[in-house]
């Protein structure tokens, strides 16, 4: 219990720091007072960050959903999707851990230590990946929808184990969780989302299912907001759309854990699978296409 209170008190000790990160971004002198109005979300960014919220808080997950969304409306440069989605979506996350941490029994120490580690390779990962140019990032995050489509593909296939009814791990699998997450704090960093791998690798040692809910939440949330501090600090981002996921993708979440009981989602991850895998070939022809103009000789007239 007192493991768990502390987890929550760092959760929102956090969070209040991410929020003033924000507001001293959104109040610094890069960011002109002239413009401030065009910061305001649009209804689009509130009904993306609310439906993607939402279905997240349901187990389908945020990233690959939004990086779809943005990727296919243009509503956000490639080069910013990842900030913006790591920072729009960290305060709805944070919600969700709330919700599961408190309702889904799950070993205290085991929850800890893998938040812990997972915040360390966000930390790390963020710092290389608010620096990388526009094709590297929309490679990145073309490989990552791809394997975000396949994980989701296979899983409605039954390829994967459906999990045990353990609530904690012994030393040796708490150590292959461990390695695994500080990898999968890493490649969240790169727009690559954490639950569907998340969600196989605790079924595979033998967790019950629920039980990686309050893990994968608590460490979304510890991971974003700990790269989006280095996104803001970059200023690679989108401030309108981030703002749109976050005030959009809370009541997402109220309303999935709070009132949703059932939903048809097997359908719905079918056409999940098959977009966010349009979406991938987008964004690496994107990148090829960035390639092939970079390759093109410049003319210049001789003077």
């Amino acid at each position: 219990m007192i493991i768990r209170t502390a987890l929550l008190a760092a959760l929102a000790v956090l969070a209040s720091v991410f929020i003033i990160g924000w507001i001293r971004d959104t109040a610094s002198p890069k960011v002109r007072p002239a413009r401030h109005l065009q910061h305001r979300p649009s209804l689009v960014h509130l009904v993306i960050g609310f439906i993607t919220d939402f279905f997240d808080t349901l187990g389908i997950g945020s990233f690959a959903t939004t990086a779809t969304v943005f990727k296919m409306s243009k509503a956000v440069a490639d080069e910013h999707i990842v900030g913006t989605m790591i920072i729009g979506h960290s305060l709805p996350v944070v919600v969700q851990a709330f919700i599961f941490v408190v309702v889904v029994p799950v070993d205290p120490r085991v929850l800890a230590s893998l938040i812990t580690v997972s915040v360390l390779g966000s930390w790390l990962g963020a710092g290389v990946a608010s620096t990388l140019p526009r094709r590297p990032v929309q490679v990145g995050m073309g490989i990552g929808l791809l394997a975000a489509a396949a994980f989701m593909f296979m899983s409605q296939l039954g390829v994967f184990p459906s999990g045990g009814t353990a609530l904690t791990l012994t030393f040796g699998k708490l150590l292959i969780a461990l390695a695994a997450n500080f990898i999968l704090g890493v490649l969240l960093m790169l727009g690559v989302g954490s639950y569907a791998p998340s969600l196989i690798l605790f079924s595979v040692l033998g967790m019950d299912p629920r039980a990686a809910f309050p893990i994968m939440m608590g460490s979304g949330a510890m991971m974003a907001m700990a790269g989006g501090l280095q996104f803001m600090k970059a200023g690679r981002f989108d401030r309108r759309a981030a703002l749109g996921l976050t005030l959009g993708g809370i009541p997402g979440v109220l309303v999935a854990g709070l009132l949703v009981r059932a939903l048809p989602l097997n359908a719905l991850r079918w056409v999940v699978v098959f977009v966010v895998a349009y979406a991938a070939i987008i964004m690496l022809r994107s990148a090829s296409s960035g390639r092939h103009a970079a390759a093109q000789p410049t003319l210049t007239a001789d003077v």
